[in-house]
């Protein structure tokens, strides 16, 4: 089995990744058939959760399996920053000496997260609970990002914020000397928003509550019971959901064993799918329903995606996977089936272009405010390839043909997972595809590259 390569124990300060200031293209190319068994890095989400909840718990976290990528790792310095002992002990496992709820400390410098939008939205929720006052900055997509509907419920329960136009970084945010709760509906289906408001509401007395009328990803709910709060979560409405935390817990440091992430799973899947007589085993694989997406919408397009040895940890089911090469089709793809697989609809628009048929993705409007207009430069990785590719609205409308002719360069938009996607897609085409740079992968997944060429791809 291949594991990522981990660098060896050492101090926090010296597992910090950097970009290269230098662009990084490749070229990928058909290759044979991709075979092994791999385990992708640690679920992200799960990861920032970790960090920031044993930072903000009295006592020793102990996390296994972390996602040693940039944006966690940025996290893992706003901890450190903020005043929580953060260490990594070994490969990929990491120690968190929590402060408390509500125990902050004032930052030295500003918190940097960047290129992660999850990392910084979240700390923000952590801080603004907290009676000190931090600098938010991140690099320049970050900074392009609108951050106004994180910041809106947060002054709300009595943070203050002086920000750019559209309360863009870089941000000052002022904490809530005495944080109020409060009840909110999310506007969209944003688990961003509703683990922000819950952060911060976990410094509040009473109960602060969330109202989504379409439920998001739930592992800031879960994690939180894991270490200690007092939460439930009710169904409301046929696809909603009421989630109401007690304010001023005292939080327990807890174990916590990352899961593989099924955002990154979603990469060696899709490329065993298109290249013919692909048989891939990826192991413990988050299985949460709210994220599988994703595997549900393969299967209806014909996809061979078997699971067994299911298990689970602080809440979260993982499962082992075999993928096999399949003949696939087009399907429609519903708009409350979006917060369940937002994040892998880049590498289902690639694995459209090979199945034979129309694939209509409805309801993708959250995609116009990620890394980048993941929709727009979605459209453009296939058209530049070949495939017959529109946007319409905020639906995506892909016209499978069997096959990819490739042969085009894609630009990444500084998005990794525009590189990665654009990378499976070579693995199957005619013709090599190409991406201007894949120095941002780092991000999220750190050595897919060298992963992919030991099932087989053939990157260069």
């Amino acid at each position: 089995m291949w594991y990522l390569r981990a660098s060896p124990p050492g101090l926090f300060k010296d597992t910090i990744l950097t970009h290269s200031d230098q662009p990084r293209p490749l070229q990928s190319r058909a290759s044979g058939p991709l075979t092994g068994k791999v385990r992708v890095p640690g679920d992200k989400s799960i990861s920032h959760r970790a960090l920031i909840l044993g930072a903000l718990a009295v006592g020793e976290t102990r996390i296994s399996g972390l996602l040693e990528g940039e944006d966690v790792l940025n996290t893992a310095k706003s901890m450190q920053a903020l005043g929580a002992r953060v260490q990594r002990t070994g490969d990929f496992a990491w120690t968190v000496n929590g402060v408390g709820v509500g125990g902050f400390a004032q930052p030295k410098a500003p918190l940097d997260f960047g290129n992660s939008g999850t990392g910084c939205r979240l700390v923000m929720g952590a801080v603004a609970g907290c009676p000190i006052s931090a600098v938010f900055d991140g690099d320049a997509s970050l900074r392009s990002r609108p951050m106004r509907r994180i910041l809106d419920p947060l002054e709300k329960m009595g943070a203050r914020v002086t920000a750019g136009e559209g309360g863009r970084l870089p941000l000052t945010l002022q904490g809530a000397r005495d944080p109020l709760p409060i009840t909110y509906q999310t506007p969209v289906a944003s688990a961003q928003i509703k683990s922000a408001v819950l952060l911060a509401g976990l410094a509040a007395p009473g109960t602060t509550t969330v109202v989504e009328t379409e439920a998001s990803r739930d592992h800031t709910e879960l994690m939180l019971r894991h270490f200690g709060a007092d939460i439930t979560s009710v169904q409301e409405g046929r696809h909603g959901r009421r989630i109401t935390l007690v304010g001023q817990p005292e939080l327990h440091g807890a174990n916590v064993a990352v899961p593989a992430d099924p955002s990154s799973a979603a990469f060696p899947i899709v490329a065993a799918l298109i290249v013919e007589g692909s048989d891939v085993v990826l192991s413990d694989v988050m299985t949460n329903p709210l994220r599988t997406g994703l595997f549900t919408t393969l299967r209806e397009m014909g996809a061979s995606i078997e699971e067994s040895e299911v298990r689970g940890d602080a809440g979260e089911p993982m499962a082992r996977l075999r993928v096999r090469a399949s003949k696939l089709r087009g399907v429609e793809v519903p708009p409350e089936r979006a917060p369940s697989m937002i994040d892998e609809y880049l590498v289902l628009a690639v694995a459209a272009s090979f199945a034979e048929g129309t694939t209509i993705m409805r309801g993708l409007q959250e995609l116009r405010v990620k890394e980048s207009d993941r929709l727009e430069a979605t459209a453009a990785m296939l058209r530049v390839n070949g495939v017959t590719v529109e946007v319409s609205g905020d639906d995506l409308i892909v016209e499978g043909r069997g096959h990819v002719p490739g042969g085009g360069t894609v630009a990444t938009h500084m998005d990794h997972r525009i590189a990665m996607s654009a990378l499976v897609m070579g693995c199957a085409s005619d013709q090599p595809v190409s991406v201007d740079d894949t120095a941002f992968i780092a991000t999220s997944f750190p050595d897919f590259i060298p992963m992919m060429r030991s099932l087989g791809a053939d990157f260069s």
